[in-house]
């Protein structure tokens, strides 16, 4: 019955761990330490001692001669008995744990209880010089935890805390440091070990490359600009008009009579479709708009050489575009040379009521007032823009004015007169279009106008024309950043080869460049969307007394969304009471949680 080296009342060993057998049967009824009883196949288990043990109490720990028991057995095999027997005087239930604990810990003896090896000398000498160099490292590690729990690192950490950082920056998943933290295995988490051990300060923006995107301009070279006929517009006055310290200054506008121009930098003549360039570019997307600085999509020499108003005189593909009553009705584009001056918009503001400034604007009011009475929609909601140069840190309102709308309604004639002659003459291009919103409502409340922003529908690239409801076009094409957008720039080579007479990009090598551009801007976006937010609570946590107020946008239960403007901020509160939709709420900062990106504010109460 059984294995003939299995009795009852014996010692076996079960998973590693001794027990005693209690009934002998098809299955073996076995006794753990602490009491518990199992019943197990005979393969399961391994005989230790023939026994009898009537309890695994009787098995007490041994004090014997184990390393003369080893230096007279060096070399040699032999048996869990005749080990006991040297090492303790008998082979004894006891006397055969206390051995067989020996042989599992490896250093001295490797086995099996049937067949025992004890090591050679050299062998067991190596063998306690790894454990030495393992003890040494486990206890340095042990001490390097207890410094990142206090967060008091030294140098010598960095290197461990190297490997969190990957986790941080979305390169690895696992850590075994965040583990021996009692640290979830997170992104979050691991940006919150770098803050605390001071590995990271708050200035670290891991969202960029937790996503995957580049962070450096890309390292390539450019070829000359062609010799090709231009005409020469430098005679227009013409003026690039961007927010201060644009360093992309890629459209301008002059005014000829009653026919706009909007001039574009030139970028298709030095990058044409396919070349190194033009590939790298369509892995971007588009240029990242980071608070710290772009992050370009083409080479930085491509903004220097080809920014309009960095040179004297600059090569541009001009549109022309006559326009009637608001609508464009003809569009003529050529390669030029134009002359440019680059103004603010506060400068520009300055002078609208001087030509060309004020011819523009009439032409820009023109089209906004066709637009509106096709159904676009306006979102008047507070923007800022968020800037973190060196140590300074801003976040500063983004002011409407007629000079921004100008220079918009420019490049919106520019988009529309493009789509109307790739219409008419059958080319191949990434139209834009949106489907109307949800609501047919137009709020003229800030709540209202929160709650339609949700109900937009996204923009969406097509290659045949239809209509963009919220710009209140029957057909768009946004031709007019090249320099900052790829499918922009795919539009200028379109342009710059039916220009020529060369062969365009048919329909189907359009349509995997726009499902390219749109696989990498969902994350683009998003980067810069935390990006803004993370600098935002930076900048909170450096005026941790911050006080000003919001208003409310939305509101369900208790539980109220209220936009703070002067931060672009919209958190949601708990509120006390009834509050109508748009009012004022007074607000005071009770904390931030960097690596969460979350901002805590509570409700100032009114004496």
């Amino acid at each position: 019955m059984g294995h003939p080296r299995l009795r009852r009342d014996g010692l076996v060993l079960y998973k590693g761990k001794l027990a005693r057998v209690q009934r002998l049967a098809k299955k073996i009824e076995i006794e753990l330490e602490g009491g518990e009883t199992l019943s197990v196949r005979t393969k399961d288990v391994t005989p230790l001692h023939p026994g009898p043990v009537e309890s695994l109490q009787e098995v007490q720990p041994q004090v014997g001669e184990v390393q003369t028991a080893w230096e007279l057995l060096a070399g040699r095999r032999t048996t869990l008995a005749e080990l006991a027997e040297l090492a303790y005087g008998a082979y004894t239930p006891s006397a055969a744990w206390a051995a067989w604990q020996h042989v599992e810990d490896g250093l001295l003896f490797q086995g099996t209880p049937g067949e025992i090896a004890a090591r050679l000398p050299e062998e067991v000498a190596q063998e306690r010089e790894d454990r030495a160099a393992k003890a040494a490292r486990e206890q340095a590690r042990a001490a390097a935890l207890d410094r990142m729990r206090s967060g008091q690192i030294v140098a010598k950490d960095r290197r461990l805390l190297a490997r969190v950082e990957e986790v941080a920056l979305g390169k690895r998943s696992r850590s075994r440091l965040l583990r021996d933290l009692g640290r979830a295995e997170s992104a979050q988490s691991a940006h919150a070990l770098l803050l605390h051990t001071g590995y990271w300060d708050e200035t670290a923006d891991p969202y960029p490359l937790r996503l995957g995107l580049p962070t450096e301009p890309p390292a390539l070279d450019l070829p000359p600009l062609p010799e090709e006929p231009r005409i020469d517009l430098t005679h227009l006055p013409a003026f690039a008009i961007d927010d201060e310290g644009n360093e992309e200054p890629d459209d301008a506008l002059s005014l000829e009579g009653e026919r706009l121009w909007v001039h574009i930098a030139d970028v298709a003549a030095l990058v044409p479709p396919d070349s190194d360039a033009d590939l790298e570019a369509r892995a971007r997307g588009a240029t990242l708009y980071l608070p710290e600085g772009p992050v370009p999509m083409l080479p930085w020499v491509a903004i220097q050489r080809l920014g309009l108003g960095l040179e004297p005189v600059s090569p541009a593909l001009s549109f022309g575009l006559d326009v009637d009553a608001g609508e464009v009705t003809a569009v003529e584009v050529v390669p030029s040379w134009v002359r440019v001056t680059r103004l603010t918009y506060r400068a520009a503001e300055a002078r609208l009521g001087e030509e060309p400034f004020r011819g523009l604007l009439r032409l820009a009011l023109d089209h906004r007032g066709r637009r509106e009475a096709r159904g676009a929609i306006s979102i008047d909601l507070p923007e800022v823009r968020v800037l973190a140069d060196g140590d300074e840190l801003r976040i500063e309102p983004v002011v409407a004015s007629q000079s921004r709308e100008l220079v918009t309604e420019a490049m919106l004639m520019a988009g529309e007169g493009v789509a109307r002659l790739a219409e008419e003459e059958g080319l191949a291009m990434p139209f834009t279009t949106q489907d109307p919103p949800e609501s047919e409502e137009r709020p003229g409340d800030l709540a209202g106008m929160y709650a339609l922003r949700r109900t937009m529908r996204p923009s969406q690239y097509s290659a045949v024309p239809g209509p963009h409801a919220g710009l209140g076009l029957a057909r768009y094409i946004q031709a007019t950043s090249p320099l900052r957008r790829y499918l922009d720039l795919v539009v200028h080579q379109q342009l710059r080869a039916y220009v020529r007479g060369e062969r365009l990009l048919d329909e189907q090598p359009l349509v995997e460049r726009v499902g390219a551009t749109a696989a990498v801007m969902g994350s683009l976006r998003q980067a810069e969307r935390l990006a803004r937010k993370h600098w935002t609570l930076v900048y909170l946590q450096q005026h941790p007394e911050w006080r000003g107020q919001g208003v409310l946008v939305d509101m369900r239960g208790r539980l109220g969304t209220v936009l703070v403007a002067e931060l672009d901020l919209d958190p949601r509160l708990h509120l006390r009471g009834e509050m109508e939709l748009n009012s004022l709420v007074p607000l005071a900062l009770r904390g931030v949680d960097l690596p969460a990106l979350e901002a805590y504010f509570r409700v100032i109460e009114e004496n």
